[in-house]
């Protein structure tokens, strides 16, 4: 004990002269491997983690919490058992399967990736080779790399950084290229070449459950007796971070279009840009000059090719985007002139309240639904 002690501090005195030394602190790797043993989250990837449902995980988890990931990856198990099934269905329908999980990109690289892979009859078993799928980055490689095939890659997203950010007391910005680049290597040298699996997701897992943003539960921390975040009491400093841009705000405006039959006419959005491909109640930009009727007259007029009058007001709702705000407002309208036909859409579709649901929509979209009355939607 007093020998392992006595390593610990050669090792913090080596971590002064050098800050980004870890791999040299003793038995760092064990406890961490240990702690992960004990305290690893029981998920739906990780009882079988074969490389379609790794590398599915990984996708899905992109920016976004495990709690939301599950019954989106348990779905698209459940539907496409195989890579070669995800492959060979329609873009239409993986959309609507990812309806909600937001940041639409991504289902259409898995979809793209899934076809890749199909062609090549396996997945790419290298980092170099992960690397050339569709929607797949250096973390996500290093991830499907590790876990799937036991390959000693690093990984760094959120959760590691702010852990090794603590455990260095890091004072560069971890979202700038320097501190990445530090990161990177500082994590390269830490991963256990004996076993990269483990060792990653208890990186991640460590940071999800324990070295938290707020309120970091440091007692419960294997690695506490080596952060020097900690040691400094100053934890909740770090990561620092570069000054984030405030959100712009944006108005929009969207018209609702009920035929006879009480069908509501949607459109497709293009597939390049924002929410590409989904669906949505047709609208628009609201210029500061125009009022809202004027706006939406404007819009239908260029992108759905009639003219209109508009009705009342039916609601408004809120959305936050990565940089953007918007405030949307909804109203009832009628044709006046023309039929509607699709100009700035790629197609336009009249559907009931029954079938809406099949449709892949954005969450904005399901919010205005929901604003007009169609909340089980």
């Amino acid at each position: 004990m007093i020998v392992n002690e006595d390593l610990r501090v050669q090792a913090h005195e080596t971590m002064s002269s050098n800050p980004t030394t870890l791999a040299s602190i003793p038995d760092l790797r064990d406890r961490l491997g240990a702690w992960y043993r004990a305290h690893a989250r029981v998920l739906p990837w990780r009882s079988e983690p074969t490389p379609y449902r790794v590398w599915m995980s990984e996708i899905m988890l992109q920016q976004t919490r495990v709690d939301t990931v599950i019954p989106y990856f348990e779905r698209f198990q459940e539907t496409f058992p195989t890579v070669g099934e995800l492959a060979a269905a329609s873009e239409e329908r993986v959309l609507g399967l990812w309806a909600g999980l937001g940041y639409y990109r991504r289902a259409r690289a898995l979809h793209a990736a899934a076809r890749v892979v199909a062609d090549q009859g396996a997945f790419p078993d290298t980092v170099e080779g992960l690397l050339e799928l569709p929607g797949v980055g250096r973390y996500t490689a290093g991830a499907i790399a590790s876990i799937a095939f036991g390959i000693p890659a690093p990984v760094l997203d959120g959760n590691v950084a702010r852990v090794l950010s603590r455990l260095l007391a890091l004072e560069q910005p971890v979202d700038k290229p320097a501190g990445q680049r530090l990161l990177w290597g500082v994590a390269e040298d830490l991963v256990n070449p004996e076993d990269p699996s483990a060792h990653n997701q208890a990186m991640m897992e460590l940071g999800a459950l324990v070295c938290v943003p707020r309120s970091p539960r440091c007692p419960s921390c294997p690695l506490r007796e080596d952060c020097r975040a900690r040691a400094q009491d100053q934890v909740e400093r770090y990561p620092i971070k570069g000054p984030r841009r405030r959100p712009k705000k944006v108005r929009a405006v969207a018209g609702l279009l009920l035929d006879a039959q009480r069908r509501m006419l949607l459109a497709r959005r293009p597939e390049d840009g924002l929410l590409g491909g989904l669906w949505e109640v047709p609208g628009g930009d609201w210029p500061e000059r125009l009022s809202a009727p004027a706006a939406l007259e404007q819009v239908w007029r260029e992108r759905v090719g009639v003219s209109i009058e508009v009705g009342e007001r039916l609601g408004e709702v809120e959305h936050v985007f990565t940089h953007r705000k918007l405030r949307l407002v909804v109203h009832g309208i009628e044709v006046t002139e023309g039929e509607p036909v699709a100009r700035g859409y790629p197609e336009l579709r009249w559907v009931d309240h029954a079938s809406v649901s099949s449709l892949p929509l954005s969450r904005l979209t399901q919010k205005v639904l929901a604003a007009v009355g169609w909340s089980d939607v």
